[in-house]
């Protein structure tokens, strides 16, 4: 990925999850009492993320397979209720040892 194009993703992103904080506390001025629309509003910025990075899951490897598998293994730790870095480490290991498999193929 391009230097310009990360830091114009990464400004969107500042944009899209700030406005979307900041906006209700400049539109209504007593607590918001309705629980659907506060776990809206506490939910956006982890959806806004997820959306912006997941693609960019399957081409950093630069290879599907690698990719799909490793998606695969951190969905299924997640699943499991694994930590975050316990997740993040087995997909990477699983994407790292699945693309050595392929380039010795």
């Amino acid at each position: 990925m391009k230097a310009g194009n990360f830091w114009m993703y990464l400004l969107i992103m500042f944009g899209v999850t700030y406005l979307i904080r900041v906006l209700p506390f400049l539109i209504f001025h007593k607590k918001i009492e309705n629980r659907f629309i506060r776990s809206f509003l506490a939910y956006i910025p982890y959806t806004v993320l997820g959306a912006m990075t997941f693609p960019a899951v399957f081409y950093a490897t630069g290879s599907f397979w690698p990719a799909f598998a490793g998606v695969g293994v951190a969905l299924f730790a997640a699943y499991r209720g694994k930590g975050l870095f316990t997740v993040a480490v087995c997909a990477s290991l699983t994407a790292f040892v699945i693309g050595l498999i392929i380039s010795l193929i």
